[in-house]
């Protein structure tokens, strides 16, 4: 049975079978979720968001990935090498805290020379 998974927030989307991992889905519709590890839960760096309803259409977390991401998992992260899709969801992939660190340089800087113009 196919069912449909969207990546926030690029909006990106991709029909896939049920039982499909997040990470999978995620390569298929050429979408970047970091990983090292090649989805074997060593590096956790494949973190993604779910709100409740998304929760209910990926399959439950088991004990390793609690165990890995302890309170993190009652927040709504999830890890996308293990997280199973269920049913049509939506999932947004958090901005790398480089890549966000340094767009935040970047828009400080461009606030400060539109100041400087006025």
């Amino acid at each position: 049975m196919k069912t449909e998974i969207t990546f926030n927030p690029s909006g990106k989307k991709v029909v896939v079978s049920r039982g499909t991992s997040v990470l999978a889905a995620a390569r298929r519709a050429g979408v970047h979720i970091p990983t090292r590890c090649g989805g074997k839960m060593g590096c956790l760096m494949c973190k993604i968001e779910v709100d409740q309803t998304a929760e209910k259409r990926l399959s439950p977390p088991e004990e390793p990935e609690q165990r890995k991401l302890g309170s993190l998992v009652r927040q709504g992260i999830r890890l996308a090498c293990q997280a199973k899709i269920e049913g049509t969801v939506t999932v947004s992939i958090p901005e790398d805290k480089l890549k966000a660190a340094i767009r935040k340089k970047l828009e400080a800087a461009r606030e400060g020379e539109s100041d400087e113009l006025w």
